[in-house]
């Protein structure tokens, strides 16, 4: 038998360190979109942050006086060590990096790292000072609290509330365009298109709210968080009093009940919210796009944007298709992040450590989609004659309207109105009717006058009850 198969092509190897050869998208194709993120969420703001928590828990046990033989340090030396902190920079990375390759332990490398700063500050005797009654976890989990807080609150908060916004401007601009909507993707009572934006944005903007008040929770008490090794030292300090001020001082939210690791629970009731902020919006990245597919919305070309490799006519609604795939990749790994994180066997184990550093890729993933329906949203222009052909083919909505009426005149005491629903069930179920058919449907009821013009003056389009006043509860 003949092999038919190619040959194999042996490429050479490319080179490390391009952009474009990482391998993920974020840290290329996409990096300009979320690389706001990085300087909260990367694991060089991880070490910055944990060298920020040191830092500043020295210069906490200093002033405290809780260990006896310290001092506060002067203005000089707290400035000069808070700018190991505001200067961490390219060279102090490459230092730290050194650094692990011999501890072979993260934190470890950064209390070496902290301990030579001190000796060119002067202060090189408050060595012991450095990393005094902590287990790692002491510190990362305040670090970890840190930069996700700043992640969520300085970027992706604003981000989602930028495009919350514009969604809201949808709304309003298009209050009073009437829709006809579909339920089971079949023509139903009308709306407006404002409304149903109105509603997406009302969702969105519940689960901001709620990510808003996301309590950022931290701990520094110990191997086991029973403050062991600190009442073994002092034992006449107060330091669970020492450990909430320092970590309230941080401006996180004190947990005073954990094992080894803070419980990583406000973690996962973010990842929820967030999570669910996904997925809300997925639904509105999927329900524009088929509207976009039935011609309610039209897209405006970029200029010089090819739309599809063989078929120039076309201009294809990419971003909100790219939003959803991100969306869902997001939702998974938070979805991950939220189960994992609550979970750890006795006192600890280092699931958390993994699962952590993926955080960063959750949120990107988020941010990057978020991006794409903005960019989205600004190509689109509401294609209302077409909305309006769209009503004026559907007369049969009003059926609703008609039974409705016949059973307000029937209670009014209207003789010969039996039976509305079975009527216009006979008239509307599975057909067309235009506008005359209707009309002249209404005209043999026999209906009081008022009534039967109230009918007669009623379009589809007319139909939209008090959607466009919904809108105002935005506002």
């Amino acid at each position: 038998m003949v092999d038919s198969a190619l040959p194999r092509v042996e490429f050479a190897a490319l080179p490390q360190g391009e952009g474009s050869l990482t391998l993920g998208p974020l840290d290329g194709r996409y990096r300009e979109a979320v690389a706001p993120l990085v300087d909260f969420l990367s694991e060089a703001a991880l070490n910055r942050d944990r060298v920020h928590v040191e830092v500043e828990w020295l210069i906490h046990l200093t002033r405290s006086g809780v260990l006896p033989g310290t001092a506060p340090l002067d203005e000089d030396q707290e400035a000069q060590l808070r700018a190991v902190v505001t200067g961490f920079d390219a060279a102090a990375i490459a230092e730290l990096g050194e650094i692990e390759k011999q501890t072979v332990h993260d934190v470890k490398a950064v209390e070496y790292f902290i301990g030579r700063r001190l000796e060119g500050i002067g202060i090189g005797r408050l060595k012991p000072l450095v990393h005094f009654g902590c287990t790692s976890e002491d510190i990362n989990n305040l670090s970890y609290a840190l930069g996700i807080k700043d992640a969520v609150l300085r970027t992706w908060l604003p981000a989602a509330r930028g495009l919350v916004a514009s969604i809201e401007d949808l709304a309003r601009s298009a209050r009073e365009t009437p829709m006809l909507s579909r339920t089971h993707g079949q023509p139903a009572t009308p709306t407006t298109l404002g409304k149903e934006m109105a509603v997406v944005a009302h969702r969105l903007r519940r689960q901001l709210t709620r990510i808003a008040a996301t309590e950022f929770l931290g701990k520094i008490n110990g191997a086991t968080g029973t403050y062991a090794a600190h009442y073994a030292s002092v034992p006449g300090a107060d330091w669970q009093q020492v450990s909430r001020s320092f970590v309230e001082g941080l401006g996180l939210t004190w947990n005073p009940l954990t094992t080894q690791i803070e419980s990583h629970d406000w973690q996962a009731e973010l990842y929820a919210d967030v999570a669910r902020f996904n997925r809300i919006l997925h639904n509105f990245c999927t329900d524009v796009w088929s509207y976009i597919s039935i011609g309610y919305f039209a897209q405006i070309p970029v200029a010089g944007a090819t739309g599809s490799s063989t078929m120039p006519h076309k201009v294809n609604p990419i971003r909100f298709e790219n939003a959803e795939a991100n969306l869902e990749i997001s939702s998974g790994l938070l979805d991950v992040l939220a189960s994992t994180l609550v979970t750890s066997r006795w006192q600890r184990d280092l699931t958390d450590s993994s699962s952590q550093r993926n955080i960063g890729v959750a949120l990107g993933h988020s941010l990057l989609a978020i991006s794409n329906v903005a960019k989205g949203l600004a190509r689109l222009d509401v294609a209302e004659d077409v909305l309006a052909a769209d009503l004026d083919g559907n007369w049969e909505v009003l059926g609703e309207a008609v039974q409705m009426v016949m059973r307000a005149e029937a209670i009014a005491g209207v003789p010969g109105l039996d039976d509305p629903y079975e009527r216009l069930k006979d008239l509307t179920r599975g057909r067309r009717v235009d506008g005359e058919r209707m009309r002249e449907f209404v005209r043999g009821l026999g209906l009081s006058g008022e009534a039967e013009q109230r009918l007669l003056d009623l379009t589809p389009a007319r139909y939209t009850g008090i959607a466009a006043q919904l809108v105002d509860h935005l506002d």
